[in-house]
Parts: structure tokens; sequence; C-alpha cells
């Protein structure tokens, strides 16, 4: 950052009184601008025994295979999201269950929370992020073309959850 959002003036990198990090620092209105993680939100939506599946149409990992998900907006909570992005990448209409998986990855800014959904109906169609969108069993699941580690992890112990009859939470941070 070079300039204040705020004012457009130079910012300066530095520590601000009273904090213990680096900030950008607006010399002339002194707004401190602070760069905190993006939430991203998703879901795994189920319809008779099969889940959604979209295969990207954007980078990063275009052409590879996911559950709906992406960033969070500004004035919605976390299951509005994933039902929003579920709509807006996969055409559907998904009933939010229960949060599935919270997974950290400090390195790159990012918490991802995955909900476990159920499809009010099974109409879908690819969105204009997706390629092509799939109901699919758990045998049919693409694992070698999954998108990224966080699907894989929340498509495994959505699976495992099932099996036990129960769906639990799943915490972890992802570390280089």
């Amino acid at each position: 950052m070079k300039f204040c959002s705020s004012c457009g003036a130079p910012v300066t990198h530095e520590i601000p009184d009273g904090d213990n990090r680096h900030r950008h620092i607006c010399g002339s209105c002194d707004e401190i601008h602070y760069k905190n993680p993006n939430v991203v939100v998703g879901v795994i939506a189920e319809w008779q025994g099969k889940i959604i599946l979209c295969r990207r149409a954007i980078e990063p990992r275009i052409g590879y295979w996911t559950m709906p998900a992406g960033y969070l907006e500004i004035n919605e909570s976390t299951d509005e999201g994933a039902a929003r992005e579920a709509e807006e990448e996969a055409g559907i209409d998904v009933e939010i269950g229960d949060l599935l998986t919270l997974i950290n990855i400090p390195q790159i800014g990012q918490v991802q929370m995955i909900y476990q959904g159920t499809l009010r109906s099974p109409d879908f169609e690819a969105g204009i992020e997706s390629l092509e969108v799939k109901l699919v069993t758990e045998d049919e699941i693409p694992w070698d073309d999954l998108a990224f580690p966080t699907v894989k992890i929340s498509l495994e112990h959505y699976y495992a959850s099932r099996r036990a009859g129960e769906f639990s939470l799943h915490t972890q941070v992802l570390r280089r």
C-alpha cells in the first residue's frame, strides 16, 4: 500500500503507538490501515447421497474441482455467504446445516468455513465461475483433481462424519 484509501495521501509502514506490529499509517489523516485475514465460506451440498462439485472456471486452479465456496461479503453472515456462493457457482438452492470444517491458513491470510447442507431440489447449473457442475457419489469424486488441500480435508471429514452418523466440527491449522 502506497496511498491512504481514506484521503489519498502517502502512507508510511511503521509500528503505531500502543501496537506491536507494522501497519500502514497515513501521515495526513492519521488513519491506520489494518490488513486482516479473508474469510472463505462454502458448503458441501447433498442430494440423495450425492454431493455437488464445481469445476473451476477461474484462477487459481482453473479446471480443478471444489465445493461451492468463496469470499464472505460485508453485511452477510457466514451461512448466508455459503448459500450465496452455492447459488452463484452451482445454481443451487441449499439449506445450510452445521459448520463442518474451520481451517486456518495463516500464511495466505485465510480462514475457511465449510458447512454441511442439503439441496432443496436436484436442480443445478454452472455459474460464471464454474466450467461444469455435477452431483457425484463419494466413489466418483476426482480426488487427484481437487483444487485445494482444504477441499480434500473438508470432503474427507464430511464422509467420515456421515459414516459415523453425526456431523461434528473439525478444526485445523494448515502451515507450509
